[in-house]
């Protein structure tokens, strides 16, 4: 697995063994952030100069690929062991601007508000919409703010934002929300 572009393009990224942690796939990646770049309800691409919060981090593959093409910020919310030791590496290795918060992210610290949050929880769990709950009630996430969720292709989503994009990649389902600019 590599950064796919931007400052930090083919540099490796590290992954725990095993199954517990899912990277999104390269090509989906690639996909998921031709759509961010070229979204047309937003005149630049959504994650140039961007605050983000990503979330079930993982590795940190999508983070890590938007700091490398132009965002300014980048935290991370991770609790599983394996994954937060690939993600520290991975965020050392890029020299990146970022956080990483060893939280549930269903139970997540008061934040300040994201411009661009990513979420990749477990599949089959119905962890998306409540993650949006509580990232919503501690301060992640707020008036005009973009929510990347990927989920199997399988899971139905109920969430009080505007759908903007929804493509499937093999088991996965990209869907890109933005939550109202205000209220």
């Amino acid at each position: 697995m590599r950064i796919i572009a931007g400052a930090w393009r083919g540099r490796l990224l590290a992954a725990p063994k095993g199954v517990a942690t899912r990277p999104t796939a390269e090509r989906t990646r690639q996909a998921l952030f031709d759509m961010l770049a070229h979204a047309p309800w937003s005149d630049r691409p959504l994650f140039e100069d961007a605050t983000i919060l990503d979330a079930f981090a993982g590795t940190g593959a999508l983070g890590l690929e938007a700091l490398s093409r132009g965002a300014t910020k980048a935290t991370f919310l991770e609790n599983d062991r394996a994954a937060l030791a690939s993600l520290h590496a991975n965020i050392a290795a890029c020299k990146a601007n970022a956080e990483v918060i060893a939280r549930d992210v269903l139970t997540p610290p008061s934040g300040n508000r994201c411009d661009l949050v990513f979420l990749d929880p477990p599949y089959g769990k119905d962890l998306g919409p409540r993650a949006i709950a509580s990232l919503t009630t501690s301060g992640w996430i707020g008036p005009g703010t973009v929510i990347v969720l990927e989920t199997s292709a399988a899971e139905k989503i109920d969430i009080q934002a505007t759908l903007r994009a929804e493509r499937t990649h093999g088991a996965a389902r990209v869907t890109i929300w933005q939550m109202p600019a205000s209220g």
